[in-house]
């Protein structure tokens, strides 16, 4: 057929077996892509022991395995300097790498009040430096009572630890939720959600992190969803939190975990994340003891088996 009959039959209309017609919803379903998109923690190759492996080396290392996105940990950045910040901006876009969260620490579980704003204060800090490298969230934490002083012997306990003395834990998520309101409207004014993650203390269990999801219920404030840090029965507190998630970061063991090991069926999560069509980012958090660069290797080949990427 000739270019200008071709043409001529697509105004008429009688190619349009090329396209789905309207209300045609297997074809639709045919047509429609995955919208999660796969990434890497920086904290995957560095768990707070030497040598510190840089952020700019980690977006190398995701450019090479073909990934979507970094997920870099605040305490890994060379320097806060404007300039330093610009230059990781400029080497992942060019790269081809989004941004995606800046996982920073605090701490709103505390009954003195200059302590919680302190923390409310680096938050705002963290805000601001997401704004400057162009990423669009931060990993948020509750906090804990801290009555187990080291994190090995809190991992010993499987995470839980008593209620600091004279006070109740009612008044650990009132300290919690009102910091977390005070974040509100910078995270608004920067664009950068906070994504309060299934972590240690108050958000330990999906009931008390969607207690302060739910009791604050802003848009600007979402659920980030950690594979590995529910230590016991995962999977149907996992689809507990998955209505309200916007990240994902996705834990393996590979060589022996560095606090414990969990035996993940990422089939299965996969299955509790596409119920509630998620369509945003899952970043891998390498926690093995093997090799960093084989080990995330191992594990984003799995991931992208589970998850039919």
């Amino acid at each position: 057929m000739k270019r200008r009959s071709f043409i001529g039959g697509l105004a008429l209309g009688t190619t349009s077996v090329l396209a789905p017609q309207a209300g045609s919803a297997e074809i639709a379903n045919n047509l429609k892509r995955s919208g999660i998109k796969l990434g890497v923690a920086t904290y995957s190759y560095w768990h707070f022991k030497p040598p510190k492996v840089t952020v700019s080396e980690v977006i190398d290392k995701a450019a090479k395995l073909g990934l979507d996105a970094v997920d870099i940990l605040h305490r890994q950045l060379d320097s806060e300097d404007n300039a330093y910040l610009q230059s990781l901006k400029r080497q992942a876009f060019v790269s081809g790498i989004d941004l995606v969260c800046l996982s920073i620490h605090q701490d709103f579980v505390n009954p003195d009040k200059n302590e919680r704003q302190k923390n409310v204060d680096h938050t705002l800090h963290c805000i601001e430096l997401a704004y400057k490298l162009g990423i669009p969230s931060i990993r948020l934490n509750s906090g804990r009572w801290n009555t187990i002083s080291s994190f090995d012997d809190l991992m010993a306990n499987r995470g839980e630890e008593p209620v600091l003395p004279g006070y109740t834990e009612d008044e650990g998520f009132n300290w919690a939720m009102d910091c977390i309101a005070q974040c509100l409207p910078k995270a608004r004014e920067c664009g950068v959600m906070l994504a309060l993650e299934n972590h240690w203390g108050l958000t330990r269990t999906p009931e008390g992190l969607l207690r302060i999801v739910n009791t604050i219920d802003d848009p600007w404030l979402g659920v980030l969803m950690d594979t590995g840090n529910f230590l016991e029965d995962p999977y149907p507190k996992l689809e507990m939190i998955a209505p309200k998630t916007v990240y994902v970061q996705a834990k393996t063991y590979y060589g022996g975990g560095e606090w414990y090991t969990l035996d993940l069926d990422y089939e299965i999560i996969a299955g509790i994340l596409k119920k509630v069509n998620y369509q945003g980012y899952i970043s891998l958090e390498f926690e093995g003891k093997e090799n960093a660069d084989a080990g995330v290797a191992k594990s984003i080949e799995m991931l992208r088996s589970a998850f039919k990427l």
